[in-house]
């Protein structure tokens, strides 16, 4: 099976972006309660410096009123002067500044306040989305069918789960506040600026297509370089979790060198992408810095000629001024982000590829799900194929007895895994049918389907708990004696009690705390709890020694009286008392019987038999 299609596709940037808003539609009351609060602080940062600049014409009236003879007729002052509003023979009303000043450091208080409030309930909001993608993606990989688990890189696939979705919720956190923020300060200053002067008010605006245009370009470059850093994070990701977790074959084999040699390259790549990404996008600052430097020359200049004139008044300049820096400092702030922004949409978009991921197919429910099944499998003409363009199985059919268990033999790549693989239903045939007790498999939901059936895999897998909680997995109801049961049937209480803490024993990652042999018995103890219809062992007693091996044949054989067994093997010892033994080969059913049967058929069956057991000649 191929690699997964991870990340190939260009980064579309508006419909991801409007796709990860419209995520926010639960919250949308908070949401609006978020914008209230960042307009109310915007609202107050921005009459903040037209106070200031009140404040300034107070203490700047009265220096140049004190020194001015009263009754002065305002003709015969300057213009300059008489533009400033200053009365002859007037100070300094520093009770007037007083309380300016007091107003303007209520203002600012009260619109940081204001802006701690909407950045507690953002962050609430932010959360709450998080952890409903979390959700989502977790409902999603419960339903994607397992060719797409089959294909995806396990590295990949983690990195989408948890370091994309952790990207976009640091993308949320800091750029939707100061985002709204930014825009909301731009549109308030803007009206402040042209109602102080619609000259100074042009001429500052002079930056603003300049500073789009360069940001803009900026931004596509940078474009495609955040897509292929979060692309190569998945690829190294899924080239470290594969490098350990085979680290003991790696070092057996002596491919260590090799296997840093490809971290070296996948890295290198990954530091590449990342600085490419960075380094364009991180000279948007800059640029809009250099912008608003000659933004704040032009005003300065301009506005000192409009003091002189006595168009405007000297807090009125100052207020400008401070208003230009508010106006670029937003339009400066949006670009800086536009780095965050875009890499946060581009692991949103990696995320909604797994949503959108093809799901299985919906199962059937027009029928009520019968009660425990008696264990007959039929299979009748079946076809199936990994890939359309080569077949595996072409037309299969067996019927296997309640109470009996069928072998599965034959060599490598014959099948035997893929058949089990139908009767679960973790693919779906391409012709032909599967029934249980006379019910085709696919009118069943596959819940359902899979209750009836317990499984055990070559390859085990334990989680990190208690044994007794790895045992009742299945059946989280069985009782403490339920479980003793299991375990004694199964051999595992033959070690359990050399653990220090018996079946309340933790268990490390996979159960490393383990043998190879009592791992494989604990899943075997797990498929017997559940009392399954049908029993599937693929190689299920590979790992364990050969004493245990009988104890463990002798046990499913006083519990199969009732179920159908399926036994993939590889090992003949261990099926030669097997109801029916099937031959595969390329996908087909090339022989079946007993062991004696083919045996003395002399075929396929007699062949393998002989190459495990026949002595060596010298």
């Amino acid at each position: 099976m191929g690699g997964g299609q991870v990340g190939q596709k260009a980064l579309d940037f508006g419909p991801s972006a409007r796709r990860l808003l419209g995520m926010l539609r639960p919250e949308r009351a908070w949401t609006a309660l978020v914008l209230l609060l960042i307009l109310g602080s915007v609202g107050l940062m921005v009459l903040g410096p037209r106070m200031l600049g009140h404040a300034t014409d107070l203490v700047f009236r009265g220096l140049i009123g004190s020194r001015i003879p009263a009754g002065t007729p305002q003709s015969a002052l300057p213009d300059s002067v008489r533009g400033q509003g200053v009365v002859p023979g007037e100070g300094v009303d520093f009770g007037a500044v007083a309380r300016t000043l007091l107003l303007v450091l209520a203002i600012y208080v009260a619109a940081s306040v204001l802006s701690w409030l909407g950045g507690f309930v953002l962050n609430g909001v932010v959360q709450r989305t998080i952890g409903r993608m979390r959700g989502e993606v977790e409902d999603k990989i419960h339903r994607l069918p397992l060719s797409y688990v089959d294909r995806s890189p396990r590295g990949e696939l983690l990195s989408r789960v948890t370091n994309d979705i952790d990207n976009v919720s640091q993308t949320l956190q800091q750029t939707m506040s100061q985002l709204v923020q930014a825009i909301l300060m731009v549109l308030g200053v803007l009206a402040m600026m042209l109602l102080i002067s619609p000259l100074l008010a042009l001429v500052a605006l002079v930056s603003v297509p300049v500073s789009l245009v360069a940001s803009r370009a900026i931004m596509q470059r940078s474009q495609s370089q955040f897509v292929a850093q979060w692309r190569t994070t998945g690829k190294l990701n899924a080239h470290i979790e594969e490098a350990f977790s085979g680290h003991a074959l790696v070092k057996t084999l002596g491919r260590s060198d090799e296997v840093e040699r490809t971290f070296a390259e996948q890295n290198e790549a990954l530091f590449e992408a990342s600085f490419k990404a960075q380094f364009v996008s991180g000279l948007v600052m800059p640029t809009m810095m250099f912008v608003s430097n000659l933004t704040y020359v032009l005003v300065a200049v301009v506005g000192a000629l409009r003091v002189s004139s006595g168009a405007i008044t000297l807090g009125e300049v100052q207020a400008f001024v401070q208003y230009t820096r508010q106006f670029n400092q937003p339009i400066t702030t949006i670009a800086s982000m536009a780095n965050l922004l875009q890499s946060g949409v581009a692991s949103a978009e990696r995320v909604f590829e797994l949503l959108d991921a093809p799901e299985e197919s919906l199962d059937h429910t027009g029928e009520p799900e019968p009660g425990r099944a008696s264990g007959e499998v039929s299979m009748e003409h079946v076809a199936f194929s990994y890939d359309p363009a080569t077949p595996l199985i072409t037309d299969l059919s067996l019927v296997a007895r309640p109470g009996h268990t069928v072998a599965i033999v034959g060599p490598t790549g014959a099948g035997k895994t893929t058949l089990v693989n139908l009767v679960m239903r973790f693919y779906d045939v391409d012709a032909g049918t599967i029934s249980l007790d006379g019910v085709d498999t696919r009118t069943r939901t596959r819940q359902a389907l899979r209750a009836q059936v317990g499984m055990v895999l070559q390859d085990t897998w334990l989680f990190a708990g208690t044994i007794r909680e790895n045992i009742a997995y299945g059946r989280p109801d069985a009782t403490d004696a339920e479980v003793l049961a299991a375990a004694e049937a199964t051999f595992v209480d033959r070690f359990v009690h050399s653990l220090p803490d018996g079946y309340d024993t933790l268990l490390e990652e996979n159960g490393a705390n383990l043998s190879a042999g009592e791992r494989q018995l604990v899943t075997i103890a797990r498929a017997f709890l559940m009392d399954p219809a049908l029993l599937i062992l693929d190689e299920a007693t590979s790992s364990v020694d050969t004493r245990t091996e009988l104890l463990v044949q002798q046990a499913m054989a006083a519990l199969r009286s009732d179920r159908t067994s399926f036994v993939i093997a590889h090992r003949l010892s261990t099926i030669r008392d097997a109801d029916t033994i099937l031959v595969m080969e390329d996908g087909a059913i090339v022989e079946q019987g007993t062991h004696d049967d083919l045996v003395a058929a002399d075929g396929a069956y007699a062949r393998l038999y002989r190459s495990q057991f026949a002595a060596a000649v010298a």
